[in-house]
């Protein structure tokens, strides 16, 4: 197991996998709000000859929580980013950021603009649709009601029949061993439940900042966009508007994926080898 130590003196979990060939710059994987490293797995597979680094969040994974629960910000998991970064000695990586791990993308290429080779985002950008926060929101910090993962593959099955229709139940019940764990007592989350005090905690000091400086950042470096096509957190409305303002943004639509693509489906895949091999560096 692969460990770090933040400067408020957590220690972070990490994976560090695979060689990049010639001068390609490393991959940094960052996940969703609740999610982990074991996010990236599916996808792993298919990224031979790059470096891959993937790390889970403060409060999240394998990681220590947090004694405090402010710290769980979106600027506190970019330093701590950029900490992992300077641990391994790497000065720049392409980051490949799913949902939250893609706003992080963002700030990083406005705030260390020199650390950051590029970005694909996996459903995300400067606009988050209300309908798809209010979905979150509704889930976030609770205790999954299942016994166990075979019950949760079911019910994720039948809650995503139309999102994901043709997602079968055993790769369900795959997702549903990366996001809980099983307990006597039923499955458990995989993260700090005071994730939800921090998030209720930012949303009522204000409103959410305007994002899209952050995007013209991160639009001034090398860029792809992933998008599910049934997606409630990144619209097509706003895919459209963020191609319209960077009209060098590579723009991927994944069919019968709503938030968020797995990143191991043929599209996924494509966009994330086309912009690798186009921007190595």
């Amino acid at each position: 197991m692969a460990r770090f130590t933040t400067s408020d003196g957590l220690d972070l979990y990490f994976e560090d996998e695979g060689t990049s060939e010639g001068r390609a710059a490393p991959i940094l994987c960052l996940a969703g709000l609740t999610r982990n490293s074991g996010d990236f797995n599916f996808m792993l597979p298919f990224l031979a000859g790059h470096r891959v680094i993937r790390m889970d969040y403060r409060g999240r994974g394998q990681s220590d929580y947090a004694k405090d629960h402010t710290t769980y910000t979106i600027a506190q998991e970019a330093a701590d980013a950029i900490a992992l970064l300077d641990h391994l000695e790497v000065a720049r990586v392409t980051i490949l950021g799913t949902s939250r791990g893609g706003l992080i993308a963002m700030l990083l290429a406005a705030t260390h603009p020199d650390r950051v080779a590029g970005a694909i985002l996996n459903d995300i950008g400067p606009e988050i649709d209300p309908g798809g926060l209010d979905r979150i929101m509704d889930y976030l910090g609770k205790r999954p009601p299942y016994a166990d993962y075979a019950a949760a593959a079911a019910a994720l099955r039948a809650a995503y029949v139309t999102t994901f229709p043709d997602v079968p139940e055993l790769r369900w019940r795959l997702q549903a061993q990366l996001m809980w764990r099983e307990t006597p007592q039923g499955l458990d989350l995989r993260y700090d439940p005071h994730l939800r005090d921090a998030m209720l905690d930012q949303a009522a000091a204000g409103p959410v900042p305007d994002l899209w400086p952050l995007f013209d950042a991160a639009a001034a470096k090398p860029l792809t966009v992933i998008r599910g096509a049934n997606s409630d957190l990144l619209s097509a409305t706003s895919l459209s508007a963020m191609q319209a303002r960077a009209p060098t943004m590579r723009a991927v639509t994944v069919p019968n994926r709503a938030h968020v693509p797995f990143l191991d489906e043929a599209p996924s895949l494509a966009a994330i080898h086309a912009h690798l091999q186009e921007f190595p560096e």
